[in-house]
């Protein structure tokens, strides 16, 4: 039996191997497309050669100077982030915390509540500051320029007293110093924080600054500076806040500020180490949401577009062909303004946003979504 198995096995590779080595009838024509091979067009008009002139079929500059000049950087346009000393003060948006009846739902509020917020003595640190004073927190201003955050912080109160005449309870203010990129001066200040307002809920990590120059000739110690505001910054104020929080097991909310930098790049203006840590803040807010789900510590990122702060003003005068680079690559046409970050603050920080944890909230009028 064995035998008779083995003799049909050996029949059928048999068998198999003549098929495969049997000569096989080639077509007339081969319908294979060699590799060498490519389509060319039978009827061809003058436009068409317009069209190929755009496409990799045509040599660079063929179509016209146009190629490409609105998605290049420039190594020509250098801006480098002002000392403490030049930077333009910024003050409270009127007429944006009055009061009023409409309705709205109750889950925004930030009654009770203290918050945090970096960079808070101007810019949009000082408008997202406002937004969570006029919707009920106490804020703490924590910012390199102490006097500058002073100055900011009896401003929000003014604005309040002035937009909310009568009120029986006026929120608390305060200004502290405080160098986010060192752990020694991050843990001073909250300690300070803590002494001024008894408990942390709520932080924005607002502290932040850019500078333009191409890759090559970025100074060493400038990009060290750059990263240590923008990113080691963020991650260690989150993480004493997240302390302070884990420690009173109470629920909390951290808001990380990036930019639509982070996901895009910038034109014309070189800013390589900036994109790659703003990038770096949005996977932070991500990493972090994930890590601290369970202590009840949601962490979120805005990331805004261009916005028209007192420094971009600045920056606009003495470059004024940006203004108009950057608006055309906007779909909705124009720059947004630091109040225009006003409500995203809120929801992000208030109980309106309970279940929104992880979240990149881009307020950028379109910009990433080209």
């Amino acid at each position: 039996m064995f035998k008779s198995q083995l003799l049909r096995q050996v029949a059928r590779a048999a068998t198999t191997q003549a098929s495969r080595t049997a000569p096989r009838t080639q077509p007339a024509v081969s319908s294979i497309r060699r590799f060498t091979s490519a389509p060319v067009r039978l009827e061809k008009s003058s436009s068409d050669d317009d069209v190929d002139a755009a496409t990799t079929s045509g040599q660079p500059g063929q179509s016209g100077d146009h190629e490409g000049q609105y998605a290049r950087t420039s190594s020509g346009i250098i801006v480098e982030y002002p000392e403490e000393k030049d930077l333009p003060p910024s003050n409270p948006v009127v007429g944006r915390g009055g009061v009023h009846a409409k309705r709205t739902l109750a889950t925004f509020s930030m009654e009770g509540r203290v918050a945090v917020v970096t960079g808070g003595a101007r810019g949009l640190g000082l408008v997202m500051a406002q937004a969570l004073v006029t919707s009920g927190a106490d804020v703490a201003i924590v910012d390199m320029n102490k006097e500058e955050g002073a100055r900011s912080a009896k401003g929000l109160i003014d604005i309040f007293k002035q937009e909310n005449p009568g009120s029986e309870k006026l929120p608390k203010v305060t200004a502290h110093f405080c160098d986010v990129s060192s752990p020694t001066s991050v843990d001073q200040s909250v300690a300070e924080i803590l002494k001024a307002h008894g408990k942390i809920d709520n932080l924005v990590t607002s502290a932040g600054f850019t500078e333009n120059y191409d890759a090559i000739s970025y100074p060493h110690d400038r990009m060290q500076k750059l990263w240590g505001v923008n990113v080691d910054g963020t991650y260690m104020y989150a993480v004493a806040v997240a302390k302070h929080l884990m420690g009173r097991k109470a629920p909390g909310s951290i808001v990380m500020i990036g930019s639509m930098s982070g996901s895009i790049v910038n034109v014309p203006q070189p800013q390589a180490p900036y994109n790659a840590a703003k990038a770096a803040v949005r996977h932070l807010a991500s990493s972090l949401a994930v890590e601290w789900a369970s202590a009840g510590i949601r962490v979120n990122c805005i990331s805004p577009g261009y916005m028209l702060t007192a420094l971009t003003k600045k920056i606009l005068d003495d470059n004024p062909e940006l203004q108009k680079q950057w608006t055309s690559l906007i779909p909705v046409g124009k720059m947004g303004r630091p109040e225009d970050l006003m409500g995203a603050v809120t929801f992000l920080s208030s109980d309106a946003s309970l279940y929104v944890t992880g979240a990149d909230l881009r307020v950028d009028g379109a910009y990433t979504c080209t």
